[in-house]
Protein backbone atom coordinates (compact mmCIF):
# COMPACT_ATOMS: atom_id res chain seq x y z
CA UNK A 1 0.00 0.00 0.00
CA UNK A 2 1.40 3.53 -0.95
CA UNK A 3 -0.10 6.31 0.62
CA UNK A 4 -0.54 9.59 -1.54
CA UNK A 5 -0.63 13.35 0.52
CA UNK A 6 -3.17 15.55 0.52
CA UNK A 7 -3.01 18.24 -1.60
CA UNK A 8 -1.61 21.61 0.80
CA UNK A 9 -4.95 23.87 1.24
CA UNK A 10 -4.59 27.18 2.93
CA UNK A 11 -5.09 27.06 6.77
CA UNK A 12 -2.21 24.34 7.53
CA UNK A 13 1.04 24.67 8.63
CA UNK A 14 2.72 23.60 5.26
CA UNK A 15 1.02 26.24 3.32
CA UNK A 16 3.00 28.60 5.05
CA UNK A 17 6.54 26.80 5.09
CA UNK A 18 5.70 27.16 1.15
CA UNK A 19 5.80 30.73 1.48
CA UNK A 20 2.00 31.47 1.59
CA UNK A 21 1.60 34.15 4.55
CA UNK A 22 -2.60 34.56 4.75
CA UNK A 23 -3.83 34.55 8.11
CA UNK A 24 -5.38 31.39 8.14
CA UNK A 25 -1.94 30.17 7.35
CA UNK A 26 -0.03 32.25 9.99
CA UNK A 27 -2.17 31.11 12.25
CA UNK A 28 -1.56 27.81 12.05
CA UNK A 29 2.05 28.04 11.82
CA UNK A 30 1.68 30.26 15.14
CA UNK A 31 -0.51 27.30 16.98
CA UNK A 32 2.00 24.92 15.87
CA UNK A 33 5.31 26.72 17.62
CA UNK A 34 3.05 27.38 20.51
CA UNK A 35 2.91 23.64 20.80
CA UNK A 36 6.83 22.88 19.96
CA UNK A 37 7.79 25.41 22.88
CA UNK A 38 5.08 24.31 24.88
CA UNK A 39 6.50 20.51 24.32
CA UNK A 40 10.51 21.36 24.82
CA UNK A 41 9.53 23.52 28.21
CA UNK A 42 8.07 20.17 29.23
CA UNK A 43 10.81 18.06 28.24
CA UNK A 44 8.65 16.64 25.49
CA UNK A 45 9.84 15.76 22.07
CA UNK A 46 8.51 15.87 18.81
CA UNK A 47 11.10 13.73 17.20
CA UNK A 48 13.07 10.65 18.76
CA UNK A 49 15.52 7.65 17.60
CA UNK A 50 13.74 5.28 15.83
CA UNK A 51 15.46 2.43 17.50
CA UNK A 52 12.64 0.70 18.62
CA UNK A 53 10.34 1.24 15.74
CA UNK A 54 13.27 0.08 13.59
CA UNK A 55 13.42 -3.13 15.80
CA UNK A 56 9.65 -3.36 15.63
CA UNK A 57 9.46 -3.51 11.86
CA UNK A 58 12.28 -5.74 11.85
CA UNK A 59 10.55 -7.88 14.23
CA UNK A 60 7.70 -8.27 11.78
CA UNK A 61 9.64 -8.80 8.72
CA UNK A 62 11.69 -11.24 10.13
CA UNK A 63 8.23 -13.10 11.22
CA UNK A 64 6.96 -12.92 7.26
CA UNK A 65 5.08 -10.06 7.07
CA UNK A 66 5.89 -7.44 3.95
CA UNK A 67 6.64 -3.95 4.15
CA UNK A 68 2.96 -3.24 2.24
CA UNK A 69 1.47 -5.21 5.20
CA UNK A 70 3.18 -3.36 8.04
CA UNK A 71 2.63 0.44 6.47
CA UNK A 72 -0.86 -0.61 6.21
CA UNK A 73 -0.50 -1.31 9.76
CA UNK A 74 0.89 1.61 10.57
CA UNK A 75 -0.91 3.97 8.58
CA UNK A 76 2.25 5.19 6.86
CA UNK A 77 3.94 5.09 3.71
CA UNK A 78 5.68 2.36 2.47
CA UNK A 79 8.90 4.28 1.60
CA UNK A 80 8.91 5.19 5.94
CA UNK A 81 9.52 1.47 7.00
CA UNK A 82 11.91 0.88 3.72
CA UNK A 83 13.69 4.07 4.97
CA UNK A 84 13.35 2.31 8.91
CA UNK A 85 14.81 -0.39 7.52
CA UNK A 86 17.26 1.20 6.32
CA UNK A 87 18.26 3.10 8.99
CA UNK A 88 18.35 6.03 6.95
CA UNK A 89 16.93 8.70 9.46
CA UNK A 90 18.46 10.09 12.47
CA UNK A 91 15.05 10.60 14.29
CA UNK A 92 11.71 9.97 13.75
CA UNK A 93 8.34 11.71 14.28
CA UNK A 94 7.31 10.70 17.66
CA UNK A 95 3.33 9.90 16.86
CA UNK A 96 4.80 8.06 14.25
CA UNK A 97 6.81 5.92 15.83
CA UNK A 98 3.68 5.34 18.43
CA UNK A 99 2.20 4.05 15.33
CA UNK A 100 4.24 1.96 13.81
CA UNK A 101 5.06 0.12 17.30
CA UNK A 102 1.28 -0.63 17.75
CA UNK A 103 1.28 -1.74 14.55
CA UNK A 104 -0.15 -5.32 14.25
CA UNK A 105 -1.16 -6.62 10.86
CA UNK A 106 -4.26 -7.73 10.50
CA UNK A 107 -6.13 -10.90 8.27
CA UNK A 108 -9.20 -8.93 7.42
CA UNK A 109 -7.30 -6.13 5.50
CA UNK A 110 -5.42 -8.49 3.53
CA UNK A 111 -6.19 -10.33 0.28
CA UNK A 112 -6.97 -14.17 1.25
CA UNK A 113 -4.21 -15.61 -1.22
CA UNK A 114 -1.65 -13.76 0.05
CA UNK A 115 0.83 -15.65 2.41
CA UNK A 116 0.99 -14.38 6.16
CA UNK A 117 3.34 -15.81 8.88
CA UNK A 118 1.96 -19.38 10.14
CA UNK A 119 2.69 -19.06 14.14
CA UNK A 120 -0.74 -17.93 14.71
CA UNK A 121 -2.38 -20.82 12.61
CA UNK A 122 0.27 -23.15 14.27
CA UNK A 123 -0.22 -22.78 17.79
CA UNK A 124 -4.23 -22.75 17.59
CA UNK A 125 -4.22 -26.38 16.01
CA UNK A 126 -1.54 -27.30 18.75
CA UNK A 127 -3.61 -25.60 21.32
CA UNK A 128 -6.63 -27.36 19.92
CA UNK A 129 -4.63 -31.04 19.97
CA UNK A 130 -3.52 -29.98 23.38
CA UNK A 131 -7.32 -30.05 24.56
CA UNK A 132 -8.13 -33.31 22.55
CA UNK A 133 -8.89 -32.68 19.29
CA UNK A 134 -7.35 -34.77 16.34
CA UNK A 135 -5.80 -33.39 13.93
CA UNK A 136 -7.84 -35.35 10.90
CA UNK A 137 -10.90 -33.40 12.64
CA UNK A 138 -9.29 -29.92 12.58
CA UNK A 139 -8.04 -30.54 9.02
CA UNK A 140 -11.69 -31.64 8.26
CA UNK A 141 -13.36 -28.67 10.18
CA UNK A 142 -10.64 -25.80 8.25
CA UNK A 143 -11.67 -27.70 4.85
CA UNK A 144 -8.10 -28.75 4.18
CA UNK A 145 -5.89 -31.81 3.75
CA UNK A 146 -4.32 -33.49 6.68
CA UNK A 147 -1.01 -33.20 5.44
CA UNK A 148 -1.15 -30.02 4.32
CA UNK A 149 -2.25 -29.21 7.92
CA UNK A 150 0.24 -31.44 9.33
CA UNK A 151 3.58 -30.16 7.51
CA UNK A 152 2.40 -26.87 8.63
CA UNK A 153 1.97 -27.62 12.67
CA UNK A 154 5.57 -29.44 12.45
CA UNK A 155 7.05 -25.72 11.15
CA UNK A 156 7.70 -27.02 7.36
CA UNK A 157 5.44 -24.05 6.20
CA UNK A 158 6.25 -20.98 7.86
CA UNK A 159 3.57 -19.07 5.86
CA UNK A 160 -0.06 -19.88 4.67
CA UNK A 161 -2.43 -18.24 2.79
CA UNK A 162 -4.79 -15.84 4.57
CA UNK A 163 -8.01 -18.24 3.97
CA UNK A 164 -6.13 -20.82 5.89
CA UNK A 165 -5.34 -18.49 9.05
CA UNK A 166 -8.92 -17.15 9.11
CA UNK A 167 -10.40 -20.98 8.61
CA UNK A 168 -7.35 -21.59 11.74
CA UNK A 169 -9.11 -18.57 13.62
CA UNK A 170 -12.45 -19.98 12.97
CA UNK A 171 -12.39 -23.68 14.03
CA UNK A 172 -10.36 -22.58 16.99
CA UNK A 173 -12.78 -20.45 17.88
CA UNK A 174 -15.47 -23.08 17.88
CA UNK A 175 -13.49 -25.72 19.40
CA UNK A 176 -11.54 -23.93 22.06
CA UNK A 177 -13.93 -24.48 24.92
CA UNK A 178 -15.29 -27.79 23.83
CA UNK A 179 -12.25 -30.63 24.98
CA UNK A 180 -12.00 -33.45 22.89
CA UNK A 181 -11.27 -37.23 23.58
CA UNK A 182 -8.24 -37.92 21.38
CA UNK A 183 -5.54 -39.24 23.57
CA UNK A 184 -3.13 -39.49 20.98
CA UNK A 185 -3.28 -35.51 20.27
CA UNK A 186 -3.19 -35.31 23.95
CA UNK A 187 -0.16 -36.92 24.70
CA UNK A 188 1.28 -35.97 21.50
CA UNK A 189 1.07 -32.23 23.03
CA UNK A 190 2.34 -33.31 26.38
CA UNK A 191 5.57 -34.66 24.79
CA UNK A 192 6.02 -31.19 22.53
CA UNK A 193 5.03 -28.66 25.17
CA UNK A 194 2.07 -26.96 22.96
CA UNK A 195 0.30 -24.95 25.10
CA UNK A 196 -3.60 -25.28 25.73
CA UNK A 197 -5.80 -22.45 24.57
CA UNK A 198 -6.26 -20.94 28.14
CA UNK A 199 -2.57 -20.86 28.28
CA UNK A 200 -2.62 -18.14 25.42
CA UNK A 201 -4.33 -14.28 24.81
CA UNK A 202 -6.41 -14.49 21.72
CA UNK A 203 -4.76 -11.02 21.55
CA UNK A 204 -1.62 -11.79 20.97
CA UNK A 205 -1.46 -15.38 19.77
CA UNK A 206 -0.40 -14.07 16.59
CA UNK A 207 2.81 -12.40 18.11
CA UNK A 208 5.78 -14.25 17.32
CA UNK A 209 7.26 -12.39 20.72
CA UNK A 210 4.46 -13.47 22.99
CA UNK A 211 5.02 -16.79 24.82
CA UNK A 212 1.81 -19.13 26.31
CA UNK A 213 0.94 -17.87 30.36
CA UNK A 214 0.66 -21.81 31.81
CA UNK A 215 0.73 -20.26 35.41
CA UNK A 216 -0.51 -17.38 35.62
CA UNK A 217 3.29 -16.20 36.27
CA UNK A 218 5.14 -17.63 33.62
CA UNK A 219 8.61 -15.33 33.43
CA UNK A 220 9.31 -15.42 37.05
CA UNK A 221 10.44 -17.87 39.59
CA UNK A 222 7.62 -18.09 41.32
CA UNK A 223 6.17 -19.32 37.61
CA UNK A 224 9.12 -22.27 37.53
CA UNK A 225 8.10 -23.83 41.06
CA UNK A 226 4.26 -23.46 39.79
CA UNK A 227 5.01 -25.23 36.78
CA UNK A 228 7.42 -27.99 39.10
CA UNK A 229 4.83 -28.68 41.61
CA UNK A 230 1.35 -29.23 39.08
CA UNK A 231 3.81 -31.39 36.88
CA UNK A 232 3.18 -29.05 34.44
CA UNK A 233 5.99 -28.59 31.19
CA UNK A 234 8.05 -25.52 32.26
CA UNK A 235 7.50 -23.67 29.76
CA UNK A 236 11.29 -21.13 28.54
CA UNK A 237 10.02 -18.12 30.00
CA UNK A 238 10.27 -19.74 33.62
CA UNK A 239 13.41 -21.98 33.27
CA UNK A 240 14.91 -18.29 32.46
CA UNK A 241 13.47 -16.44 35.14
CA UNK A 242 14.86 -19.40 37.45
CA UNK A 243 18.15 -19.43 36.71
CA UNK A 244 18.11 -15.80 37.01
CA UNK A 245 16.89 -16.11 40.13
CA UNK A 246 19.92 -18.81 41.08
CA UNK A 247 22.31 -16.31 39.77
CA UNK A 248 21.09 -13.62 41.71
CA UNK A 249 21.48 -15.58 44.80
CA UNK A 250 24.36 -17.52 44.40
CA UNK A 251 26.71 -15.18 46.67
CA UNK A 252 24.49 -16.23 49.85
CA UNK A 253 25.90 -18.70 52.28
CA UNK A 254 24.57 -22.23 51.85
CA UNK A 255 21.62 -21.89 54.76
CA UNK A 256 20.24 -18.49 53.58
CA UNK A 257 19.99 -19.76 49.64
CA UNK A 258 18.29 -22.74 50.93
CA UNK A 259 16.38 -20.29 53.24
CA UNK A 260 15.12 -18.26 50.17
CA UNK A 261 14.64 -21.13 47.67
CA UNK A 262 11.88 -22.71 50.45
CA UNK A 263 10.47 -18.98 50.34
CA UNK A 264 10.23 -18.90 46.54
CA UNK A 265 8.69 -22.32 46.24
CA UNK A 266 6.15 -21.83 49.24
CA UNK A 267 5.04 -18.59 47.74
CA UNK A 268 3.78 -21.25 44.14
CA UNK A 269 2.01 -23.30 46.95
CA UNK A 270 -0.18 -20.48 48.32
CA UNK A 271 -0.85 -19.67 45.08
CA UNK A 272 -2.34 -22.69 44.40
CA UNK A 273 -4.80 -22.57 47.84
CA UNK A 274 -5.82 -19.15 46.30
CA UNK A 275 -6.22 -20.05 42.87
CA UNK A 276 -8.75 -23.37 44.60
CA UNK A 277 -10.72 -20.57 46.56
CA UNK A 278 -11.28 -18.23 43.38
CA UNK A 279 -12.02 -21.15 40.95
CA UNK A 280 -15.20 -22.37 43.66
CA UNK A 281 -16.18 -19.06 43.84
CA UNK A 282 -16.64 -18.30 39.84
CA UNK A 283 -17.75 -22.23 39.76
CA UNK A 284 -20.75 -21.14 42.67
CA UNK A 285 -21.27 -17.94 40.14
CA UNK A 286 -21.88 -19.99 37.04
CA UNK A 287 -19.20 -20.51 35.29
CA UNK A 288 -17.89 -23.69 33.69
CA UNK A 289 -14.87 -25.15 34.59
CA UNK A 290 -13.06 -23.92 31.07
CA UNK A 291 -14.69 -20.32 31.79
CA UNK A 292 -13.31 -20.53 35.32
CA UNK A 293 -10.15 -21.74 34.18
CA UNK A 294 -9.93 -18.61 31.10
CA UNK A 295 -11.03 -16.25 33.53
CA UNK A 296 -8.01 -17.19 36.15
CA UNK A 297 -5.47 -17.29 33.19
CA UNK A 298 -5.12 -20.88 34.01
CA UNK A 299 -5.00 -24.01 32.60
CA UNK A 300 -7.98 -26.35 32.89
CA UNK A 301 -6.07 -29.13 33.97
CA UNK A 302 -4.19 -26.68 36.49
CA UNK A 303 -7.49 -25.88 38.53
CA UNK A 304 -8.34 -29.15 38.54
CA UNK A 305 -5.14 -30.66 39.88
CA UNK A 306 -5.52 -27.53 42.86
CA UNK A 307 -8.93 -28.38 43.38
CA UNK A 308 -8.03 -31.96 44.33
CA UNK A 309 -4.94 -30.19 46.05
CA UNK A 310 -7.04 -28.16 48.35
CA UNK A 311 -10.65 -29.31 49.45
CA UNK A 312 -13.32 -27.57 50.88
CA UNK A 313 -12.39 -26.84 54.64
CA UNK A 314 -15.60 -28.36 57.16
CA UNK A 315 -15.59 -24.69 58.36
CA UNK A 316 -16.38 -23.04 54.66
CA UNK A 317 -18.86 -26.08 54.16
CA UNK A 318 -20.85 -24.52 57.36
CA UNK A 319 -20.53 -21.07 56.45
CA UNK A 320 -21.78 -21.73 52.61
CA UNK A 321 -24.57 -24.04 54.09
Amino acid sequence: MTTTRTPVQHGERRCYLRGCRRPECLNAHYRYMSRYRLDRERGGARRIPPGPAAQHVQNLAAAGWTVGQIAAAAGCAERTILDLRAQVNKTIKKDLADRILKARPTLATVPGTTKVPAIGTVRRVQALMAIGHSLADIADAMGMARTALSNTVCGRRPAVAVDTARSAQRVYKELAGRPGSARRSINRAITRGWAPPAAWDDDTIDDPQAAPEWTGHCGTDRGWWTHRQQNIPVCAACDEAHAQWKAEHNHLPRSEFMTSLSASRASASRRGESIAHDGRELLAQGYTFEHAAERLGITLPYLHHELRRHPVAVDEQEAAA
